[in-house]
């Protein structure tokens, strides 16, 4: 599907349809995103994402950012075995035991990473393959020409298991480089595309 005129006169993406979908589709996906938090929240919302509809992740985003402490890599590093069983109680989330915790163990991996590289470590890391996507990177004309991977999810996949991430496949991390902005997938005449 190409671009599709909103109410409001603008061509967005096919799939932003209805207010909380505009609203993500025009404020935030696609901008490119910095910060090991900012970062480190995406990644987990978008490993939880998996197998879901985004629009349940981002609905359930503000209970996720209550029982998450706000995505800061240091506290959620902090989590316990009861602070999982507290959020596998919690409906507001996605009760997933294996999510929860590949976020708690993701939340160590990045505290780790900026205790030996320092703040903006997550950051760094994550950046340092913008260069490549977007040399390979070619602007969708519909979306069925959006790839689920790529050569750099694939490389940025592996680069971030070898530092202890998990729920991090090549398919979760090319979404990741599509919502923070290391790839700019707006399809032709959608009016948030860059180039």
């Amino acid at each position: 599907m190409t671009a599709v005129l909103g109410s409001d006169g603008r061509a967005r993406c096919p799939w932003a349809t209805g207010d909380l979908y505009a609203a993500y589709h025009d404020d935030e996906w696609g901008v490119p995103l910095h910060g090991d938090r900012a970062l480190y929240e995406k990644l987990t919302l978008e490993g939880f994402q998996s197998g879901l509809s985004w629009l349940i992740i981002l609905r359930k985003r503000p209970a996720f950012r209550a029982a998450f402490a706000g995505f800061e890599p240091e506290a959620v590093a902090a989590f316990g075995a009861e602070d999982v069983e507290r959020l596998l109680g919690d409906a507001g989330i996605v009760r997933n035991r294996q999510k929860i915790e590949a976020a708690v163990d993701n939340a160590r991996a990045v505290a780790a990473l900026r205790e030996r590289d320092g703040e903006g470590a997550l950051d760094a890391l994550v950046w340092s393959f913008a260069d490549a996507a977007r040399a390979e990177h070619v602007r969708p004309a519909d979306l069925g020409d959006v790839p689920a991977s790529t050569s750099t999810s694939k490389a940025l996949a592996k680069a971030l298991k070898r530092e202890g991430l998990r729920f991090v496949g090549p398919t979760t991390v090319y979404a990741l480089m599509q919502s923070a902005g290391l790839v700019d997938d707006h399809v032709d005449g959608c009016w948030r595309a860059r180039d």
